[in-house]
């Protein structure tokens, strides 16, 4: 099915005009039948390199219009791109490509780094990689899982279940349409940011926003100049962007979706106090895409109902999505997360009576301790509640361990831990409290629960 990727992006294009703004850096808008052309141009190149239908393809390239015309490129060819985080670190992108074995590997930029500003263009490097295979499968899109609990997944996305989600987008109710402006935070090696933002912005006749560098005086800089109608993001980029002094005058801004991770209430109340605009939630996985949304974040405490086409139920508490297709995970790496045509969240949840759905918590969050269950985010709910505290993890790994980004004059881990003591029954409270700078994160802004990675960021004893 190697054509019906291709068809998909020709499909894509001839929806609006060309001369249409598409992609937005800077001054000057690059049109959608430049951006057309580029990609027919560098397919050009990369079938003269040997890269054609079925051949796979892993590509390493930051964000930027260099990362998006070579995937289209590659894409008209019909080959199947692996898309990997370009911050990931060599010997990470080594593991990746012994489980895949790619053809090719394309790459650019400052592999292993994390640049602060969106540089539009990169030079291009291609090269053949020694063992590679073909694809197996019609999947053209494969994306790995952000490893915040463990080894990433391999995951792959048919054109037809990308076709379906980027319909999905359309027809949810306040998603940017043709002629507006959406300012795209979130990255575009990912899910939300490349099919919410890069490819229904194609589909919708939306113009997709990058700001220069990822700051908020940068963000704000971008929404002001180019009039944005909406902001796409995750929580990270909205609490930023609360803590900016300075705030531009936005008239057209309408919409504020976060993805990738559910917004905690605070950071969503402090964002919708000075910006006017409540903040959306985009309730999805790499393995299905778009789950549940609701646009103005009126819905809360859900994330709002099922988005068209999608088929949801809970089973002994955990939230399923129905895909009928066949699994989406490749070299068997999907455990069992999937079967009978039912793919397993791992989050628990519940449908109200309207049938928005309410996140409950990750089900691996919930640990028994002394013969009673706790759910570890209830624990951090509470110490996000404590004024001095900008994130919280709990762990579980023989006794409950807290990790808890404080400012300079922040709570001491003494504090916390009578604060826990004041508003968790004992057998909630953590046993130990580590204050820390800042707490680690995936390459796509998820907040990482591995023990190791947060007890490295604490300070020496």
């Amino acid at each position: 099915m190697a054509a019906g990727m291709s068809e998909l992006v020709e499909t894509l294009f001839d929806v609006h005009p060309g001369e249409l703004p598409y992609l937005v850096h800077g001054e000057r808008p690059v049109s959608r039948a430049e951006v057309r052309d580029a990609a027919a141009m560098e397919a050009g190149v990369f079938a003269g390199h040997g890269i054609g239908e079925g051949h796979t393809v892993m590509l390493r390239i930051p964000p930027s219009l260099t990362q998006i015309e070579v995937l289209f490129a590659l894409w008209r060819l019909g080959a199947q791109v692996m898309l990997v985080d370009h911050r990931l670190k060599p010997s990470e992108v080594d593991a990746l490509r012994a489980l895949c074995h790619p053809q090719f590997l394309v790459s650019a930029g400052t592999a292993g780094r994390s640049p602060l500003s969106f540089e539009p263009r990169y030079e291009v490097v291609t090269s053949r990689c020694a063992g590679g295979r073909a694809a197996a499968t019609e999947h053209r899109l494969v994306q790995f899982s952000s490893g915040s609990t463990g080894l990433p997944k391999v995951i792959g996305r048919t054109p037809a279940s990308l076709a379906a989600e980027i319909d999905r987008f359309t027809r949810i109710a306040g998603m940017p349409t043709a002629g507006e402006r959406v300012l795209l935070l979130s990255s575009t090696a990912h899910s939300f940011g490349l099919i919410a933002g890069v490819l229904h912005s194609l589909a919708a006749g939306v113009s997709a926003v990058f700001a220069r560098r990822v700051s908020a005086k940068d963000i704000l800089a971008a929404a002001g100049h180019h009039d944005v109608h909406a902001i796409f993001g995750t929580p990270f980029h909205y609490e930023l962007l609360s803590t900016a002094r300075d705030l531009p005058a936005l008239p057209a801004l309408r919409a504020a979706v976060s993805g990738g991770e559910i917004m905690p209430p605070e950071t969503a109340a402090r964002f919708a106090g000075r910006f006017g605009v409540g903040v959306g939630e985009s309730y999805g996985t790499t393995e299905t895409g778009v789950i549940a949304m609701e646009v103005s974040g009126a819905s809360r405490p859900t994330v709002g109902p099922a988005a068209p086409g999608v088929r949801l139920r809970v089973h002994e508490g955990e939230l399923e999505v129905w895909l009928p297709d066949g699994s989406p995970y490749l070299h068997a790496s999907g455990g069992d997360r999937y079967a009978d045509g039912w793919l397993r969240t791992r989050d628990r949840a519940e449908l109200d009576a309207s049938g928005a759905v309410r996140l409950l918590g990750r089900g691996d969050s919930l640990v028994v301790i002394g013969g009673l269950k706790v759910d570890l985010t209830e624990v951090e709910a509470v110490l996000r509640e404590h004024p001095g505290v900008r994130g919280a993890v709990v762990v579980h790994a023989g006794t409950t361990e807290a990790y808890v980004a404080t400012g300079p004059d922040g709570p001491a881990a003494g504090d916390l831990l009578r604060w826990c003591r004041d508003r968790l029954a004992d057998y909630k409270v953590p046993r130990v409290v580590h204050v820390l700078t800042d707490l680690p994160r995936t390459s796509n802004g998820k907040l990482i629960r591995r023990r190791e990675a947060l007890l490295a960021r604490s300070p020496r004893r």
